[in-house]
């Protein structure tokens, strides 16, 4: 029992990182093809200005997966991380890069340097969720077994490579409409239409590669597909059918700031409708949730920890994400420091 509910907090975290970090990963992926210094200014400035205030508190999601994992279920994290150690090794090089590029490029003056930075920072943001969607296919289609060592069939297969291609797709989606609003926010209409299209089309590439993933995994992952297209699964997939609707819909309208949950109901709708798929399995069909999860009592802390855990930092993450999205935390520019500082000598 205890398992199976950790299983489930685990695919949570697995929809929450996907939601929160992916939005974060998708500016990126904007700021990538947002062309050359002078074309992409206004592009990267609204990235910027959007990103600094949430971008480190999403990787909690990150810490929460990776925690519940090596914690609750060590034989599912020994063969995961065993099996396919250089896509999530890639995934973990690209998650600091990134950061430390969007972190450094800011406070530099030179443009050489900034070109640098943000060109660290944009590649990572493409690459990391590409390796982390390629290792969610390779657990999807069972390549990961008691015996499996690292190679790349694990992860270089045809639902691995579709996984990845679906995250990089989903974080684009994610990162457009968040740009959209966040355009609105700043008053910016002319960004406001550049995301919204931006989003239309991302949108347009989850839809055709979700329907080759779902084509492709009849023969490369059959349990996953069936998950899919019966029972809790295929409820998930057809919510995460409508939101793709309501998303098209809401971009289209004047005003289309809850664009931005109906497009997190298309990542975690999909994020979930693989979740329920695999059942009764972590890695279909060779490791069942009960044989992969650990002691009774570590798993019976696990849920304490993570409980009080969520008591503490849920509510803050969610104060925070509200704070941002209504332009509470925006920083002060120059003209109001100096402001403050002559009303501090007044």
């Amino acid at each position: 029992m205890i398992a199976g509910v950790m299983a489930v907090v685990l695919l949570l975290a697995v929809a929450a990182y996907a939601c929160g970090g992916g939005t974060d990963y998708g500016a990126g992926f904007w700021d990538l093809i947002a062309g050359g210094a002078e074309r992409g200014k206004r592009a990267r400035w609204l990235i910027d200005h959007a990103m600094a205030p949430v971008w480190e508190v999403n990787n909690v999601w990150l810490i929460f997966v990776l925690v519940i994992m090596w914690t609750g279920f060590p034989v599912f994290f020994q063969r995961v991380f065993t099996a396919m150690w250089l896509p999530l090794a890639l995934a973990a090089v690209g998650t600091v890069l990134r950061g430390a590029g969007f972190a450094l490029r800011k406070p530099l003056t030179r443009l050489a340097g900034r070109r640098l930075y943000g060109a660290m920072f944009a590649v990572s943001s493409l690459l990391t969720p590409f390796f982390l969607g390629a290792a969610a296919g390779g657990v999807a289609s069972g390549r990961v077994t008691a015996g499996t060592m690292a190679s790349t069939d694990a992860w270089a297969n045809p639902t691995s490579l579709l996984f990845g291609l679906l995250a990089v797709a989903a974080t684009a989606l994610l990162g457009a409409v968040f740009l959209a609003a966040d355009a609105r926010r700043f008053s910016a209409p002319d960004l406001d239409g550049y995301f919204r299209r931006r989003a239309l089309a991302a949108l347009a590439v989850v839809a055709v590669l979700a329907v080759i993933t779902l084509v492709v995994t009849h023969k490369d992952a059959p349990h996953v597909w069936h998950g899919l297209t019966h029972g809790v699964g295929l409820v998930f997939v057809i919510v995460a059918a409508v939101a793709t609707l309501a998303t098209v819909w809401l971009l289209t309208r004047p005003s289309a700031d809850r664009s931005r949950v109906s497009a997190v109901g298309v990542v975690a709708s999909a994020v979930l409708a693989w979740g329920m798929a695999q059942r009764p399995y972590l890695i279909p069909t060779s490791l069942t949730v009960a044989e992969g999860a650990g002691a009774h009592t570590t798993l019976r802390w696990l849920g304490l920890v993570t409980l009080v855990a969520v008591v503490l930092v849920l509510p803050a993450v969610v104060l925070l994400y509200w704070l941002d999205t209504h332009g509470e935390l925006e920083g002060l520019t120059d003209a109001e420091l100096r402001r403050g500082g002559a009303r501090d000598e007044g």
